[in-house]
C-alpha cells in the first residue's frame, strides 16, 4: 500500500486542531478596519501638518529660513511732519543712527550676554533690567526683527558700537523725531516711543523697529503720521560672509499733518501762564483757546509741562523716570481728563435756563445781603445759612453775572420765597443740553465725560436724600457736579456763537461737525451774553481788569473749592470780540491763592496778544 505523503503544514494544523479542539476559523474583519482607520487618521494628520506648515505658517517659516541665510534689515521711514495752521513746523525728522539688539542671537549665545549688556549700559545708558524687560516683552518665536534700543546715537556712541564688533549689536540709519518748540507743545503733540507688546498685538504690521505715537496728536494720528519701513536682506554663506544685498521693499514716508494750533499764540500763552504760575508758587493748570465759529483749537496747554524730546531716545531713562514719578503728574492730560467743579463759570448756563424756563425774567432783581437764610422748620431760631462771597444788594441777571452773586443763583436754581427754582432735574437737562456729562469727541485719546449728580445717585452711594442745599451748591458750580476743561471751553464757545456746539478739532481740513444746537433760545442767549459783557465793563464786575483792552471781551470768572474747602481752583472763561467772536479762552489755575483773581491777568494778556497779532481793524471791533 502506498504511503500518503504528509506535509509539515498539515501536520502542524492537525496538531493544533487536536490540541485546541477547533477547526480552521476565518480572521475577524475588525482588526483590518482598525488598521485602516489608523492609516487614514495618520494620513490626515500628516497632510494637515503639511498644509499648516506650507500655508498658515508659510510666511513665518519662510522668514526663519531666510534668517538662517541672511540678516534682514529694516530701512527707516520718516514720520509725517506736523505743522501749525499757518504752516510753521512743529515736528520734523532728523537723519541719524539707531542701535539694534539682535535678540535671537543674543538669546542663543549666553556667553556673549554679559559683554553685550555691559556695552549697552556703558554706551547707551540703558540698564540691564530695562534690556531684559524689553527682551521679555517680545515673542521671539514669532518675530525675528531686532530690538530697537536707541534711535538717536551721537558720534561717540556710533563709533563705540561699530568698534565693539559684536554680532548681537548693530547700527542702522534712522530718523529722529525733532520737536521744535519744546515743552510748550508737549501735551498737545505728545511723543513717540518704542513698540510695546500691546501695540504689536493691536497692529500685527508693526515691528520691533517701529516707533509709534504714545500720546497727544502723535498717538491719535499715528496711522497717518507713521511711515512704512522698507526692508533689505543680506544673504550670507555658511561662514557668515555677505554674498549680496537684496532690497525687498522701499520705505514709505508718513503723511504730513496740518493742525489747528496757532504756534505763536500757543508759545505766548505758554510763556505767560508759566510766569503766572511761578509768581503764585503753583504748578498745575490748563490754558485753552478755540475759534467758536469752527471748533478749531487754537491753543492747548497743560501744566506742569514736559519736554517730549525726553521720550524720543533710549538713553534718557533718568529724565523719563523723573517725569513719571513727579507727584504733579506732567503726563496727565488735565484739559480732557481732569474733572473739576466749574464754580461760578456755570452761572451763565443757570441764568439762561432760568430765563428760558420762565423761572425769572432778566429784569427782575433779587436782593443779596451776602447770604441766604433758609428757615429751619424744626428750629426757627437756627436757619440754614448759605453764604455769598460779598454783599451784592439788588441784582438782576446781568448784574448777578457781572458780580457773580451766589444768592441770585441759589434762588433761581433751587427756589426761594415766591421763586420756584429750576430744581435738580431741570438743571440736569440743561447741563446735558450744554454738552456736560458726555465727551466732546476731541481728537485725542483719554477724554473723560464728567459727572452729573442726581438724587438717585446720592441716595444710592450715601443713603441720604437729595436736599435743597445740594441744589443750591450745584447751581453755583460747587458740590458733586464735575466737568472737564475742554467741555467748559466748548460751552464757552457756544455762549459766544449763540448756541451751536461743534466737535473740538486739532487737525485742519475737516468739515466742522455740529454736535449740538440750542440756538433757538436766542433771546436767553442775548441776556446772558449781556451779563458776561457787564462782567468786564461794570465797576463791580469780577473781570473789570479787561475793560481797557483794544477789543471788547465778554467773560465769567469762577472759584471752586476742593479738598474739603482747603483749596480753591481759579477759572476764567471768555470770548472776543463781543459782537463777532473769533476766540474763546479758558484759564484754570489749580489751588490758586486768591481764587479767580489769579486767572484774570493771564487771560487779559492773552486777549491783548491776540488782538494785536491776529485781529485786523481793531478800531472798528471795539
Amino acid at each position: 500500500m502506498k504511503k500518503k505523503e504528509i506535509f509539515f503544514e498539515e501536520y502542524l494544523t492537525d496538531e493544533w486542531s487536536g490540541d485546541l479542539e477547533v477547526v480552521e476559523v476565518p480572521l475577524d474583519e475588525k482588526p483590518l478596519l482598525y488598521v485602516g482607520l489608523a492609516a487614514v487618521l495618520l494620513g490626515l494628520l500628516v497632510g494637515g501638518r503639511i498644509f499648516f506648515l506650507s500655508s498658515v505658517r508659510a510666511e513665518f517659516y519662510g522668514k526663519r529660513a531666510e534668517a538662517n541665510l541672511g540678516r534682514e534689515e529694516r530701512i527707516a521711514a520718516p514720520r509725517g511732519v506736523i505743522v501749525d495752521r499757518y504752516g510753521k513746523s512743529l515736528a520734523e525728522n532728523q537723519t541719524g543712527f539707531s542701535a539694534l539688539l539682535h535678540g535671537k542671537e543674543f538669546l542663543k549665545d549666553p556667553a556673549s550676554q554679559p559683554e553685550t549688556l555691559r556695552l549697552i549700559r556703558e554706551i547707551l545708558g540703558i540698564s540691564e533690567e530695562e534690556v531684559w524687560k524689553r527682551i521679555g516683552d517680545r515673542d521671539w518665536e514669532r518675530s525675528a526683527d531686532p530690538l530697537l534700543l536707541d534711535n538717536d546715537l551721537d558720534q561717540s556712541q556710533l563709533v563705540a558700537l561699530k568698534g565693539a564688533g559684536l554680532p548681537t549689536l548693530s547700527v542702522a540709519s534712522s530718523f529722529r523725531r525733532d520737536y521744535l518748540w519744546g515743552p510748550a507743545f508737549g501735551s498737545v503733540l505728545g511723543y513717540i516711543g518704542f513698540t510695546s507688546p500691546s501695540d504689536i498685538e493691536q497692529n500685527p504690521e508693526l515691528s520691533g523697529q517701529d516707533l509709534v505715537g504714545k500720546s497727544g496728536i502723535e498717538a491719535s494720528y499715528d496711522g497717518m503720521l507713521r511711515g512704512k519701513l522698507g526692508a533689505r536682506v543680506q544673504v550670507r554663506d555658511a561662514q557668515g560672509s555677505v554674498l549680496m544685498v537684496q532690497e525687498r521693499s522701499k520705505p514709505e514716508i508718513g503723511r504730513p499733518l496740518e493742525t489747528t494750533i496757532d504756534a505763536d499764540l500757543q508759545e505766548y500763552f505758554f510763556e505767560r501762564m508759566s510766569r503766572g504760575l511761578r509768581e503764585l508758587g503753583r504748578q498745575a493748570g490748563v490754558g485753552l483757546a478755540m475759534d467758536p465759529r469752527t471748533g478749531e483749537v487754537l491753543a492747548y496747554l497743560n501744566f506742569p509741562a514736559y519736554d517730549n524730546d525726553v521720550f524720543n531716545s533710549g538713553g534718557r531713562s533718568e529724565e523719563r523716570q523723573k517725569i513719571l514719578s513727579d507727584p504733579n503728574r506732567p503726563l496727565f492730560n488735565r484739559a480732557i481728563s481732569g474733572l473739576y467743579s466749574p464754580g461760578s463759570t456755570i452761572k451763565p448756563l443757570v441764568g439762561l435756563a432760568a430765563v428760558q424756563e420762565g423761572v425769572i425774567s432778566a429784569e427782575r432783581t433779587i436782593f443779596s445781603p451776602g447770604y441766604l437764610d433758609v428757615p429751619n422748620p424744626y428750629d426757627p431760631e437756627k436757619p440754614t445759612r448759605f453764604v455769598d462771597w460779598r454783599y451784592q444788594g439788588d441784582v438782576d441777571l446781568s448784574a448777578a453775572l457781572a458780580q457773580s452773586s451766589n444768592v441770585y443763583f441759589y434762588e433761581v436754581g433751587g427756589g426761594f420765597g415766591d421763586i420756584r427754582g429750576l430744581g435738580i432735574n431741570r438743571l440736569r437737562e440743561w447741563w446735558q443740553r450744554f454738552g456736560f456729562g458726555k465727551s466732546t469727541g476731541i481728537d485725542l485719546f483719554g477724554e473723560e465725560e464728567g459727572f452729573l449728580p442726581t438724587p438717585e445717585w446720592k441716595e444710592r452711594v450715601s443713603g441720604d436724600p437729595w436736599l435743597l442745599g445740594d441744589t443750591y451748591n450745584v447751581s453755583i458750580g460747587q458740590g458733586d457736579l464735575l466737568v472737564t476743561p475742554i467741555q467748559l471751553l466748548n460751552y464757552t464757545a457756544a455762549l459766544a456763537n449763540g448756541g451751536v456746539f461743534r466737535k473740538p478739532a486739532l487737525v485742519r481740513g475737516k468739515v466742522p461737525e455740529v454736535i449740538g444746537d440750542i440756538s433757538k433760545y436766542e433771546g436767553a442767549f442775548l441776556e446772558v451774553r449781556r451779563g458776561m459783557r457787564e462782567t468786564v465793563t461794570s465797576p463791580l464786575g469780577t473781570a473789570k481788569l479787561l475793560d481797557d483792552l483794544p477789543i471788547a471781551v465778554a467773560a465769567k470768572t469762577g472759584s471752586a473749592q476742593t479738598k474739603n474747602k482747603a483749596e480753591e481752583n481759579a477759572f476764567f472763561i471768555g470770548f472776543a470780540p463781543y459782537e463777532e467772536p473769533e476766540i474763546a479762552i479758558l484759564v484754570l489755575v489749580e489751588n490758586a491763592k486768591e481764587g479767580s483773581l489769579n486767572a484774570v491777568p493771564i487771560a487779559k494778556d492773552v486777549f491783548r496778544w491776540y488782538a494785536e497779532h491776529r485781529i485786523q481793524n481793531l478800531e472798528s471791533r471795539n
